[in-house]
């Protein structure tokens, strides 16, 4: 996925962690060595001088300061500071275990001061100025000259540095693990409010018989065949997503009356999808809902890719106790496991009379019309997609595994890479392409999961390799679920906005400058949001 460069500056009011100085500071070994000799050539004295000219510099990067620049300027004191602390911290390993705890306990204690003048220095947003820093520096540097008259060789320092780099860097790994691991699995939760929302709609669904009656009829109507109307398709488990897509696609219609929406679901929301569609209004668009287990006919001896979700080891993969800690925790999520999110490659046989149609993702938000997308050239082509390869990112080499001959003799690697989510589908030209026996033939050799390990893009974009319209950006912005600087003109000018990664906007993680333009979309009005949602 395209990831922009966020700012990690820290905000004003918080305390950093201790051991993050420590990362801080291990720049190289080279430059530690060089630190060393040149506190060997100058113990007698920190060079006034080059303190004035310091003080001098940082007068004048006083305003608007990153921390995180600071830190790693060479000529700030912070940067001096994260160094001595770097080198006092191997001194006092080596004194403990030459059994000098006096020096170990001076040195720690002027560690612990460097780091508190160091935090003071984040939490005002303000460099560290020389008179703060010279009574520091000067006395560490007489501790650390005494470590070293103690017989604390360049060669010791050195060789306790290469393990204490070692160490810190295990901490910083299993912390960027755990991070990624609690992210997930706060993205992949279901929030009570929505289970709540699930449940009283299921239970409106089957205390009032008339939902089940009038979803009887609408079953039939010839509007769902209709190929002069508008269609639009949906798989999703999530109500309120899907609820909020319909609702942002047609108050931005200017004929809504005339779309078609075709929702799929599984057998446990579906009486919660039907109770809600049933029950509000959408501007005199036709809604219907399906569930999954209604297609007989996707079973393991049609589809590879049930076979392989019924699969043991597939099973293993996504539920079994020992994950290789080696792999992406995104890759043993078990939603990957859904059939919702492989129906995508199954649209003509699901809706085996219609000529095009509209693909959704249930995260995304409609801002245009979309009725213009029906009357878009695809020269031909399958699928219309908005690419993702503006940059030098989301090429197929991306998400590929081009080492094996089976990809590598086929596919071009530089390829552009395009976007599932919204997607305009000519479903005639698919038909006569044998576009889903593509798929099958790219999931059978991907049975071992060594072509690529996750989702439905690998398989898009090979299913649809030769076959995909590029379309106007504008039709379809990507990255609010994860990046936080997308320019608010490219969201403005956006027929479709996507909240694609882990912050989902109805999750608490959802990126704050994102959320409205998905909540606008919410019934608030509806019973049972009020008494879900908003509590």
């Amino acid at each position: 996925m395209r990831r922009r460069a966020a700012d990690h500056r820290r905000p004003v009011g918080r305390r950093f962690p201790y051991w993050i100085w420590d990362l801080l500071g291990l720049f190289s070994i080279a430059g530690l060595i060089l630190f060393v000799v040149h506190h060997n050539q100058n113990e007698d004295r920190v060079e006034q001088p080059i303190l004035e000219k310091n003080a001098r510099i940082q007068q004048n990067a006083r305003e608007d300061l990153n921390f995180t620049q600071e830190i790693l300027s060479a000529t700030s004191f912070s940067r001096q500071l994260a160094e001595q602390i770097t080198l006092a911290k191997a001194y006092v390993i080596i004194a403990k275990e030459h059994n000098n705890l006096h020096l170990a306990w001076q040195l720690s204690s002027k560690i612990r001061s460097c780091q508190l003048l160091l935090s003071r220095a984040a939490m005002r947003g303000e460099p560290i100025t020389l008179e703060e820093a010279e009574p520091i520096i000067k006395s560490l540097s007489s501790l650390i000259f005494k470590a070293q008259d103690a017989h604390y060789d360049i060669a010791t320092t050195i060789v306790t540095m290469k393990s204490h780099i070692q160490a810190l860097e295990e901490r910083a790994n299993a912390a960027t693990v755990q991070s990624t691991v609690f992210c997930q699995l706060a993205a992949e939760a279901l929030p009570k409010s929505l289970h709540c929302l699930i449940v009283k709609l299921t239970a409106d669904w089957l205390l009032k018989p008339y939902f089940q009656e009038l979803a009887n009829e609408n079953r039939y109507s010839p509007r769902l065949v209709d190929n002069n109307l508008y269609h639009f398709c949906i798989f999703s488990d999530n109500v309120l997503a899907t609820s909020v897509v319909l609702n942002s696609t047609v108050s931005n219609a200017e004929h809504p009356q005339q779309m078609v929406f075709h929702i799929v679901t599984n057998r446990i929301n579906y009486g919660a999808m039907q109770a809600w569609f049933l029950s509000n209004d959408f501007k005199g668009s036709t809604i219907e809902v399906q569930k999954v287990e209604e297609f007989s006919w996707l079973n393991a001896s049609y589809a590879p890719v049930v076979k392989q979700l019924l699969d043991s080891d597939s099973q293993a993969f996504y539920f079994g106790g020992s994950q290789d800690s080696n792999t992406e925790p995104k890759l043993h999520n078990p939603k990957y496991l859904s059939l919702l999110n492989h129906l995508r490659f199954y649209i003509p046989q699901i809706y085996p009379q219609l000529e095009k149609v509209v693909f959704l993702d249930d995260d995304v938000v409609v801002q245009k019309d979309l009725i213009p997308l029906f009357s878009l050239d695809l020269h031909g082509n399958v699928n219309g997609a908005v690419e993702t390869c503006l940059e030098a990112f989301h090429r197929y080499y991306k998400y590929l595994n081009f080492s094996n001959s089976i990809i590598s003799s086929k596919i071009d690697p530089q390829a552009c890479g395009w976007a599932f989510g919204m997607n305009v589908f000519d479903l005639i030209a698919w038909r006569k392409a044998n576009v889903t026996a593509r798929y099958h033939y790219w999931q059978e050799q991907n049975a071992d999961r060594t072509l690529w390990k996750l989702g439905t893009l690998p398989p898009g974009l090979l299913t649809f390799y030769g076959l995909t319209e590029p379309l106007d950006r504008r039709w379809h912005v990507l990255g609010l679920g994860y990046d936080l600087n997308i320019d608010s003109r490219l969201i403005e000018s956006a027929a479709v906005i996507h909240f694609n990664g882990n912050m989902k906007p109805w999750l608490k993680l959802a990126i704050g400058r994102y959320k409205p333009l998905w909540e606008r979309y919410v019934n608030q009005s509806h019973p049972c949001i009020q008494e879900c949602i908003t509590s």
